[in-house]
């Protein structure tokens, strides 16, 4: 049996809270994405204690969607593939760099997740994205068409083409953020298994310098707002700009935080603050 076939679809759209069509059109695939998006939070909870997370589909479900849990961008990303796949959707699995900040793109390893998906009902292929997190996250599939800006909900984006040597082409995805705008993403078209993902993601859960194995980042995208905890800060930011910030006093305080503002429930015997 393959993937799709065991895939726990009713499980996985009742998760998200999806009651649209399963069909795999352009309509239904903005919906279920920007529906993960909202009901499943960005949480790097496993590498902080120590755990890289599994790449199984059947694990990837188990654990955010049977539980109070989130992910990070693979298992974010390879969620949602197996979910419309499971639909019927064409896709295709894409290893990209997080460049924020960055002055050069290629001094960025590549331990980012994304998809190309292919609708039935429109000719372009989609850029999907539900595992970046950050408040430049895509709230819907882009095409993957270049120097056009879409709106969605207050953000703004584009796609731009980068120079490039090899093959395949080069894109950046860019963000409106303080009046320019900034690269957020670097990828290119060619396709990964999982297996090539497997080493990325044991790289970010067990770099020593990567920031999943240092405190907790936790990140949840609301209608109008978007939270963040980093380490005991929890900032909230608003669609029309305002920021709220708070220090949270205490390892109890960082609990009451990821159940009661993010939905998950910390791992037994875990200890987020050093």
């Amino acid at each position: 049996m393959s993937d799709e076939q065991r895939f726990e679809l009713d499980a996985y759209l009742d998760r998200i809270g999806w009651r649209g069509a399963r069909s795999p059109d352009l309509s239904t695939l903005r919906g279920v994405h920007r529906a993960q998006l909202l009901a499943i939070p960005f949480e790097n909870l496993d590498p902080l204690r120590g755990t890289v997370p599994s790449l199984e589909l059947d694990d990837l479900t188990a654990k955010l969607v049977h539980r109070r849990r989130g992910g990070y961008c693979f298992e974010h990303n390879l969620l949602l593939a197996g979910a419309l796949r499971a639909m019927g959707f064409d896709v295709t699995v894409l290893s990209g760099r997080v460049v924020v900040g960055a002055e050069r793109f290629a001094s960025r390893p590549r331990v980012h997740a994304l998809l190309l998906v292919r609708a039935a009902d429109d000719p372009r292929i989609h850029l999907g994205d539900v595992g970046f997190g950050s408040i430049g996250a895509l709230p819907e599939p882009v095409p993957l068409v270049p120097d056009v800006e879409f709106h969605a909900d207050a953000r703004r984006h584009r796609l731009v083409k980068l120079p490039h040597e090899g093959p395949s082409p080069q894109w950046a995805l860019q963000a409106w953020q303080e009046n320019e705008w900034r690269a957020q993403l670097a990828f290119t078209e060619e396709p990964f298994e999982v297996s090539d993902l497997v080493t990325q993601n044991w790289y970010a859960a067990t770099y020593p310098n990567s920031p999943f194995v240092q405190r907790p980042l936790v990140q949840r995208t609301r209608v109008g707002a978007h939270l963040l905890l980093d380490g005991r800060t929890l900032t909230e930011t608003s669609d029309d700009g305002a920021v709220t910030r708070r220090e949270l006093a205490d390892e109890a305080e960082v609990r009451l935080a990821l159940d009661g503002e993010f939905g998950i429930d910390v791992p037994e015997g875990m200890v987020l603050l050093p």
